[in-house]
């Protein structure tokens, strides 16, 4: 287990570098598009956000939370990524969604700087949001011994 040090700026400066934001984005829709037909289903993008635990967890600790409840919850999160309403969530509109949760997250984090522990093979957005401003951070030389 990692951890990183951010801010709102982290993840807004992430959201902003429009070629890495798009990559990351483009390479989480293709994980979650299991029949590569172009869009995300009901049941694809509900695979994605069940990962997440949105309800149920309180601090750590597992809640019993009923299966209409969290149905509910996930027709919700597709029914907002879904704009056009086809019945599908294609690139652009998943792209558009996940900026406006991660400009979210970041106006949530605000200036503060907190620690956030990750899992090492994490690789959520998070977690290269704190690598692409690692990455910008001036090299320190090592220091060899004589």
């Amino acid at each position: 287990m990692g951890v990183v040090i951010i801010d709102g700026s982290t993840v807004r400066d992430f959201v902003n570098d429009e070629a890495q934001f798009n990559k990351s984005v483009d390479e989480a829709f293709t994980k979650l598009d299991l029949n590569n037909d172009g869009v995300l289903s009901r049941s694809e993008l509900r695979k994605a956000f069940e990962t997440l635990r949105l309800i149920e967890t309180h601090f750590g600790v597992d809640v019993a939370t009923a299966p209409e409840e969290l149905t509910s919850l996930y027709d919700s999160i597709f029914d907002k990524f879904d704009c056009d309403q086809s019945g599908s969530v294609d690139r652009e509109e998943y792209r558009s969604e996940l900026k406006k949760i991660m400009l979210a997250i970041a106006d949530g984090l605000g200036s503060s700087p907190i620690q956030m522990a990750l899992e090492d093979d994490d690789q959520g957005f998070i977690k290269q949001a704190a690598d692409l401003e690692a990455s910008k951070l001036p090299q320190q030389p090592s220091s060899a011994g004589p």
